[in-house]
């Protein structure tokens, strides 16, 4: 590929075929987790609660996104607050109802991990581990993800250039761990009407710089439930692989980021929605087996 002004190249003396770079591997990488393929030609959903707060409203939200057609369950058992007084997730017991609810699905898990101390035990239970945006830039956490034997779902930093989250998002891959979804989240500017601003030009960027697959999250890029949809949609417009929602039994009563959750039967709706809008694309929703669950 032809190299252009801004095309991301390391700056810090590092080897000139980095792991990330597209002129090192231009072929796109698939990421096949229990059977979904992530980066491939169809587009992945993935859905659930912020936070788990106990095993019944898991289960009911993990059944509600699975009936509606979600391919992955997101759900965190540790959760990085800004208040020290926010509830900062049930831990281990967490991912135990996580696990429950894959066994009664059939849907893998993504949750995060927050510390070095964590990865062993988060491992053990998920499909995917997440590292925050809040957790770009913690290398020792990094170094862990590229040994850990999972594919790692990495958010943007709030504040990252797109420069930055690369260098990154390359400990990972130099750690020995090829299977990276890169997910932009938002970034923090000047406005503050929304949580964030999506910054949705980041997703031909990193399409055309690496051979990465790329996820959007509106639902904490924007902070509000009725822009979840409609950036939702225009993520996959710009050539996203796919989304990860937050949809949740009972919003109005979520001990986190309830403002910015589906209800489920407007989770439903955005599916449909998104069929429609892939298949303009060339592209289409994937669709689990009824058998897989």
């Amino acid at each position: 590929m032809e190299t252009h002004k801004g095309d991301y190249q390391n700056n810090e003396g590092g080897s000139a075929s980095n792991l990330v770079n597209r002129q090192t591997n231009a072929d796109d990488t698939v990421i096949n987790v229990n059977g979904i393929k992530i980066g491939g030609e169809e587009l992945v959903i993935i859905a659930g609660p912020c936070a788990v707060e106990n095993r019944e409203q898991l289960l009911e939200t993990a059944k509600a996104v699975c009936s509606g057609g979600a391919n992955i369950l997101r759900g965190g058992a540790y959760k990085p607050r800004t208040s020290p007084y926010s509830f900062q997730g049930l831990g281990e017991e967490g991912l135990k109802y996580l696990s429950q609810a894959r066994k009664e699905t059939g849907l893998p898990i993504v949750t995060e991990v927050m510390d070095t101390r964590q990865m062993e035990l988060v491992c053990k239970y998920a499909d995917i581990i997440q590292i925050g945006s809040r957790s770009m830039h913690n290398f020792p956490l990094l170094k862990e993800a590229g040994k850990c034997g999972k594919p790692v779902l990495f958010k943007r930093g709030l504040m990252a250039t797109i420069d930055e989250y690369l260098s990154a998002a390359e400990y990972i891959l130099s750690g020995g761990n090829q299977e990276v979804i890169l997910c932009e989240r938002g970034i923090r500017t000047f406005e503050n009407y929304t949580r964030n601003t999506l910054d949705l030009s980041a997703v031909p960027i990193l399409k055309r710089q690496t051979h990465l697959p790329v996820i959007v999250d509106p639902s904490h890029a924007t902070g509000h439930r009725w822009l979840v949809p409609v950036m939702a949609k225009a993520a996959i417009i710009v050539g996203a692989d796919g989304i990860m929602v937050e949809v949740h039994n009972n919003p109005l009563e979520a001990l986190s980021d309830g403002q910015q959750s589906l209800f489920p039967e407007d989770f439903g709706k955005l599916m449909k929605e998104l069929e429609i809008i892939a298949e303009v694309t060339g592209r289409k929703v994937y669709r689990r087996n009824p058998s897989m669950a």
